[in-house]
């Protein structure tokens, strides 16, 4: 069996959200209500729920905008990335004082060694960021 990829990471993420959100938003709402009648913390109790609701909205923009399809040899570079990906894991041992370089390549391998099964899971994820999206309106009107 294949190891999850960062999209399947994110629909399992997202879909983890989604569920605390239906068993929760009737006792959070009104909790965000009463939050945000406290002048210490209410402004920031409004800006968190609409700042991770344009965090969102980007993330499904991004994704919208990924369209690898068409692509001829795209599961040889993921094939090349998750290559990369073990090299650079052994060589972080032996290269701490470069970490934070190899960390950066890592989330681009990360990226791309995904997109193959990106079409796979696509429309999940935007259909998850809809629906988030809409609880969280809720959450903050």
């Amino acid at each position: 069996m294949p190891s999850p990829t960062l999209y399947d990471d994110l629909k399992n993420a997202l879909n983890q959200f989604k569920t605390f959100l239906d068993a929760n938003v009737a006792t959070i709402k009104p909790a965000i209500q009463a939050l945000k009648q406290i002048p210490q913390v209410g402004p920031q109790i409004g800006q968190l729920v609409t700042k991770l609701i344009g965090l969102l909205t980007s993330l499904k923009t991004q994704i919208q905008n990924l369209n690898v399809g068409g692509i001829q040899g795209l599961a040889q570079v993921a094939g090349f990335s998750g290559a990369a990906k073990t090299l650079l894991q052994t060589a972080e041992t032996l290269l701490p004082d470069q970490k934070a370089a190899i960390d950066d390549v890592l989330n681009v391998v990360n990226v791309v060694t995904g997109l193959p099964s990106l079409d796979a899971v696509k429309k999940d994820i935007t259909d998850l960021i809809d629906a988030i999206v809409g609880d969280l309106n809720a959450l903050n009107a």
